[in-house]
């Protein structure tokens, strides 16, 4: 693998298969505890979180992969991701003669990608930024496989913002062969270098199509995604984007165009009665908290393949 984790596209299509072989293993050993074949994987490593933007999900699953691997946790105060104290790159530095990994969760991309430049001995995993969520797309990844038993000719929809959680779904799903559809108002599409990209990796029948139209995005896919229609730093523009999204709301309407057996999914914090129902994220088709159990596994496998020995 990479050095780092900034993106899925870090990644070649057998390293994401290779993770979520290895996270789906670790699921399964986990009821064996301390017996479990990693438990003790990372003994003797710390791994760094900085953590600019508030997390539940991320925070507490990193922290657990952590310990669980059999390592320890440095937490660096959030003040530090601002460079007002010290430049960035200098808390890197530091970081590199302490710890083995940073987990870094910011507002601005350029901050991890400056961390892992300057800093050839720290593993940086960026557990979200502005612009890409791939934490996080392995964990979805890993949830559709486990439902399905294959991810193989199925299809997938993520209706709402062109956002950082979209950007990563669609460098996962074109790397791993899966068709992908996304409905977006104008002026709120996934990022013109993004779609680029998945077209120019995508394998095995893998498929990149745009809509403005949520009802036809869904229609015929075998799963339906959304998040929240305004993220964190965004709340001056929350006014404009409910209007823009007022019609993007994954509800019993959307998914009554749908097969009765189609997935939700959603990355959480959901705004419920907004982006989705109550009816569909506590209906019986959500995987969403499986998701959230299955950040801890697929993080696990990404800080073994990462730091770990051979």
């Amino acid at each position: 693998m990479a050095k780092d984790f900034l993106s899925v596209l870090d990644l070649s299509a057998g390293e994401v298969a290779r993770l979520l072989d290895i996270a789906r293993q670790m699921k399964a050993d986990r009821r064996l505890g301390r017996q479990a074949p990693t438990a003790h994987a990372l003994a003797g490593r710390h791994v760094a979180m900085l953590f600019e933007k508030p997390s539940l999900r991320t925070r507490s699953t990193f922290e657990i992969a952590v310990k669980e691997l059999g390592a320890e946790t440095l937490h660096v105060p959030s003040e530090f991701a601002d460079g007002t104290r010290e430049p960035l790159e200098d808390v890197a530095r530091n970081l590199e003669r302490w710890v083995h990994a940073v987990v870094v969760r910011t507002y601005a991309h350029e901050k991890v990608a400056s961390m892992a430049a300057v800093a050839p001995g720290l593993h940086v995993i960026n557990a979200l930024s502005d612009e890409q969520h791939p934490c996080q797309a392995l964990a979805d990844m890993m949830t559709l496989q486990e439902h399905w038993g294959s991810l193989r000719g199925r299809r997938l929809a993520f209706v709402g913002d062109g956002n950082n959680v979209a950007t990563s779904l669609a460098h996962a799903t074109a790397l791993l062969g899966v068709p992908f559809h996304v409905a977006s108002p104008r002026g709120y599409e996934l990022p013109a270098e993004v779609v680029d990209d998945a077209r120019r990796v995508a394998r095995d029948g893998a498929e990149l199509r745009l809509f403005s139209e949520p009802c036809e995005a869904v229609r015929g896919v075998d799963a339906v995604y959304t998040d929240v229609w305004t993220s964190m730093g965004q709340e001056a523009e929350n006014e404009a984007r409910l209007a823009a999204f007022a019609v993007y709301q994954v509800n019993a309407a959307l998914m009554a165009a749908c097969r009765p057996d189609t997935l939700v999914l959603h990355c959480l914090p959901a705004k419920r009665g907004l982006e989705i129902t109550d009816e569909v994220i506590d209906g019986p088709n959500s995987v969403v908290w499986t998701q959230a159990e299955n950040r801890m596994h697929s993080y696990r496998s990404i800080l073994v393949e990462l730091t770990g020995e051979d």
